[in-house]
């Protein structure tokens, strides 16, 4: 039997939708549930953002040039709405057309009048902000009009990222592991800055980036006319001092792929006081392989290979220095590794102890172990820019001028800290504890709600059949206790 649309009652703004009948039932649908949500579990990232000061802290990197008197959406609130829509998968603007008229994201918002009642005529029942009104947000630095009032200043949300990451950290922390790395940003059309990267085949932006674990503190934008490592050490000389501001007692150790091997950046770690220690990929050359110790122990690879199926490493490690950009000798460790009828050589250059530190093993950072289990964990860095370009849309930088991409990419880097301090604080324990932002926007923010807003409260009634209420719960427990910072 094919469904069929009964006639429209005079009061329904639509007719119902009919499917294919269940035994003796008809099964029938409208769209007059009332106020539903499908991001039930937005209320949990309120609670971050509340209680880390995320939004607030935003907020006060921007200037407000509008007239008080006839303004509905304040800064913070705007920036909120547009952190809150990355979280949920909103990455375009236009998806806050409909946005607009949910009130559970309105009450994440923080908007006092959740249902829009006390707007104008022409928007009332749309409590948040146009796409129209985020778009002057981000155009408020490129654009100089009547319309374009709200001005970012970069310097001040660089260093609020930077601060806000290195609040993270634990004061006590012995040891602060800092992971740099650069990716590419494809291009679609004529954006300002606009280059061709050989390397990665394309027109593309290539984006620095600044990680401890999964606390993103820098994530800066550039054209990709400039080495990889352009601009590392004015972000290390901001970044360390921070670090050692919140951590005293830390050494940091700064991790990163051959592209950042360049003599002045690990000049720059040893003249720190005290010193700034470095593990970094070093690109391979006739004179690395060369090298006495790299010939023996490919002959020790190869031996195992002979006796494991034609596949074996070894590892080796001797004091070399470049013929004109080094200054001195530093210590290499090579993996020479053989493939069957392939010979892999791979180094790394590091000022790590080969005996270790006090607090630590004393086998740590010799060689085998500096390179598989130091340098190797360097790969979950990678899979953090993984989550912000792919869960979170760093790589929508599709408005013309370098600047307002730039803010987009620090919006979703601020929504990336959301999620890894709802991990942290939250979802410690749980199955969740670990997943990526995909994997908890899916099973723990997407959740049914049915809002009722009355005088005295909020109340959201989430889907009785939601597999993961134990979590929620537990995540609403945990994130009740956070208090809000004070921001200066």
């Amino acid at each position: 039997m094919q469904p069929t649309s009964l006639p429209t009652p005079p009061d329904s703004p639509a007719q119902p939708l009919l499917f294919d009948v269940l035994g003796p039932r008809r099964v029938e649908a409208d769209f007059s549930g009332g106020h539903l949500s499908s991001d039930g579990g937005l209320l949990l990232l309120r609670q971050i953002d509340e209680g880390l000061g995320v939004s607030r802290t935003l907020a006060a990197c921007f200037r407000d040039a509008r007239d008080q008197r006839f303004t509905e959406h304040s800064v913070r609130e705007l920036l909120a709405q547009r952190l809150l829509g990355l979280a949920a998968g909103y990455e375009d603007l236009s998806d806050h057309h409909r946005l607009r008229n949910d009130p559970l994201f309105a009450v994440a918002v923080g908007k006092t009048d959740p249902l829009g009642m006390n707007r104008a005529e022409k928007d009332q029942g749309k409590a948040l902000a146009s796409p129209s009104t985020l778009n002057r947000l981000e155009l408020g630095n490129n654009k100089d009009t009547c319309c374009h009032k709200i001005h970012a200043d970069a310097v001040q949300i660089e260093a609020a990222l930077l601060l806000m990451g290195v609040r993270c950290l634990a004061k006590h922390t012995q040891e602060v592991v800092i992971d740099l790395d650069a990716s590419d940003d494809p291009l679609h059309g004529k954006q300002e800055g606009r280059f061709y990267h050989g390397y990665y085949g394309s027109y593309c932006y290539l984006p620095l980036f600044a990680f401890v674990g999964s606390i993103p503190l820098w994530a800066q934008l550039r054209t990709s006319d400039g080495d990889a490592a352009r601009g590392a050490v004015e972000a290390l000389t901001k970044i360390v001092p921070a670090i050692r501001a919140r951590c005293p007692k830390a050494r940091i150790i700064i991790r990163a792929d051959s592209g950042f091997c360049r003599h002045e950046i690990m000049t720059w770690c040893e003249s720190q006081t005290p010193v700034v220690f470095y593990c970094l990929g070093l690109a391979r050359n006739s004179r690395l392989v060369e090298q006495k110790e790299v010939t023996d122990a490919f002959q020790r690879a190869h031996e195992r290979a002979l006796l494991s199926g034609g596949v074996g490493r070894s590892f080796t490690e001797f004091f070399y220095q470049t013929l004109e950009s080094w200054s001195v000798a530093r210590r290499v460790i090579a993996k020479t590794e053989v493939l069957h009828d392939k010979d892999n050589p791979r180094f790394i250059v590091t000022n790590l102890p080969a005996e270790g530190f006090p607090d630590g093993a004393e086998d740590r950072f010799c060689a085998q172990k500096c390179y598989e289990d130091f340098y190797g964990a360097r790969g979950e860095m990678e899979n953090q820019i993984k989550q912000e370009y792919l869960d979170l849309n760093a790589d929508r930088t599709s408005t013309h001028w370098l600047a307002s991409n730039q803010l987009r990419l620090w919006f979703s880097t601020f929504a990336l800290l959301m999620f890894a301090r709802l991990r942290t604080l939250a979802l410690q324990g749980t199955q969740l504890g670990r997943a990526t932002v995909d994997t908890i926007r899916t099973r723990l923010l997407k959740v049914a709600a049915l809002v009722t807003v009355s005088t005295r409260r909020v109340y959201v009634r989430l889907a009785s059949a939601f597999p993961l209420q134990e979590v929620f719960a537990q995540a609403q427990r945990a994130l009740a206790e956070l208090q809000a910072p004070i921001i200066e």
